[in-house]
């Protein structure tokens, strides 16, 4: 009799041991369950993730070709580009793009009502590459501006090194118009920003303002340079030029009244980055810049 309680007493304590890894594994499966509800992202992290149209973020570094005169506080040269198309779309996918004339010609017709050839980014992506690659550029003597249709204005560093093809400087574009800013890689120096409105309070005293069209007083190159820019940058003020950046048209007197006349400089209708590589060839011929 002793035995067979002994045994019973035995038996008891294994069949309570055998049930309790089965509550276990149902906790560890509720326990999966969660972390797996956990890692789902809502929506509106899903919905903030899809601001940039490209899936790698695209990102701009420092021009270190950029000569030691940039680190003056004032760039003898300044540019605006007036009236740069820069606006984002959300596209099917729900991921914002930059709005373009090839991509989303449905849009501009039935939801925009307007017409798609008026969307032309890359024309701005043109003449930001006429600059970057100038010599008066690399030697730091160049301060550029942008201005939207939307009248946002844009700021950039001198130093900033725009990116080669287009579908990295679209969206880097729609990056810096969600961001207001692009910081770079390397020393977090802010590269590019969106800055408040009017142009005009960024203009030092006593700057020169010309804008740019085909209806213009016609100068050649060089005679642009030595009766329009002063000999000496580094006492005189700054030289400022309005450059249009649209597709069709020219930058208005009216809409800028601080520029003193229209100037052009070829009897023929050129586009931006033509029109600023003969500006540029002229004030460098003028200051010995090689």
């Amino acid at each position: 009799k002793n035995k067979r309680k002994q045994q019973s007493t035995e038996e008891d304590p294994e069949e309570e041991v055998e049930e309790e890894p089965e509550e276990e594994e149902d906790v560890a499966e509720d326990s999966d369950d969660d972390d797996e509800d956990g890692d789902r992202p809502s929506k509106k992290t899903r919905s903030s993730s899809n601001v940039i149209a490209s899936e790698e973020m695209p990102t701009v570094t420092l021009d270190s070709q950029v000569g030691p005169k940039s680190s003056s506080k004032q760039q003898p040269i300044i540019l605006l580009l007036d009236q740069a198309t820069l606006e984002t779309v959300k596209n099917k996918r729900g991921v914002f793009e930059l709005l373009n004339c090839d991509d989303h010609r449905e849009i501009c017709k039935r939801k925009l009502h307007k017409d798609p050839n008026v969307y032309r980014p890359d024309i701005l992506h043109q003449e930001l590459l006429a600059l970057q690659d100038s010599p008066l550029n690399k030697a730091g003597l160049l301060k550029i501006y942008v201005a939207t249709q939307k009248n946002v204005l844009i700021d950039l560093h001198p130093a900033t090194r725009i990116p080669r093809t287009y579908k990295r400087f679209a969206g880097l574009m729609v990056q810096l118009l969600h961001k207001m800013k692009i910081k770079a890689g390397q020393d977090h120096t802010t590269l590019l920003k969106v800055i408040k409105n009017p142009f005009s309070q960024y203009l030092p005293a006593g700057t020169r303002c010309f804008g740019m069209s085909c209806q213009g007083t016609l100068y050649s190159p060089l005679s642009l340079a030595t009766s329009l820019v002063p000999a000496d940058y580094t006492t005189a003020p700054p030289t400022c030029f309005v450059v249009g950046a649209m597709s069709t048209g020219h930058v208005q007197l009216e809409d800028h009244p601080y520029m003193e006349k229209m100037i052009s400089v070829s009897e023929y209708p050129l586009s931006g980055a033509a029109a600023l590589s003969r500006i540029m060839a002229g004030i460098e011929h003028h200051w010995g810049i090689v």
